[in-house]
């Protein structure tokens, strides 16, 4: 069972037992979060399709782990004009386990 779903202003397609990434969330590691914006449930060939969401139906999931990505480089450079910038990034992510996509329609 594949479920769409939006946590944080972003879409995200998952199904039970995945983990996924996410952006940072501010909760402690072991917590469970719970999306009841779900746009679309499909099992096989039947799928369910909000207006924009489903109502009753929701995504649970439970938080494994905070990690950081690789880091970026960004360089700012002009020649001639004896300028350059360096600056490095890394993005925080959350990763999450989908624990139960309720399936209150029954398909």
């Amino acid at each position: 069972m594949k479920a769409i779903f939006i946590i944080n202003k972003n879409q995200y397609m998952a199904n039970i037992g995945d983990k996924i990434n996410i952006e940072k969330l501010n909760l402690k590691i072991g917590e469970t979060i719970i999306s009841d914006k779900v746009l679309m449930i499909c099992k096989n060939e039947n799928s369910i399709i909000g207006k924009p969401f489903l109502k009753k139906e929701y995504v649970s999931a439970k938080i494994c782990s905070h990690n950081k990505k690789k880091k970026i480089n960004i360089i700012k450079f002009k020649r001639r004009k004896h300028y350059k910038k360096r600056q490095g990034h890394r993005q925080k992510y959350t990763i999450i386990k989908i624990i139960k996509i309720s399936n209150n329609k029954g398909i």
